[in-house]
This record gives structure tokens, C-alpha cells and sequence, in this order.
């Protein structure tokens, strides 16, 4: 039982030590990952219908 005491009791330090985000940082990366995440989106659009076009020509 003394272990899981312990075990609490050195949880509870090591969360005190966590820094958690503010909320601007919060915005600013979801910000970040929603532009990073659109742009592959558009480029990996761009390269599927470059690819099919030229599949389409060279089959038909």
C-alpha cells in the first residue's frame, strides 16, 4: 500500500511540474496545423488529378 501512496504522491510532483499552454498558444497552433494540414491537402489534391489526367490519356 506504501507503494501506491508513493506512486500518488510522486505523480501529483511531477504534474506540478507540467507547463500547460496558455490559450493563445493554444490558437496559434491550431492555427498553424489547420494551414499546414490545408496546404498538403490542396498539394496531394493537385498531384491525384495531375496523375489521373495523365493515366486517362495514356490508357484511352
Amino acid at each position: 500500500m506504501n507503494k501506491l501512496i508513493g506512486y500518488f504522491r510522486l505523480a501529483r510532483a511531477e504534474l506540478a511540474k507540467v507547463i500547460f499552454p496558455t490559450k493563445e498558444q493554444v490558437q496559434t497552433a491550431f492555427i498553424a496545423v489547420g494551414s499546414v494540414v490545408f496546404v498538403v491537402l490542396i498539394f496531394i489534391a493537385l498531384v491525384d488529378l495531375l496523375m489521373s489526367f495523365s493515366i486517362s490519356k495514356f490508357v484511352a
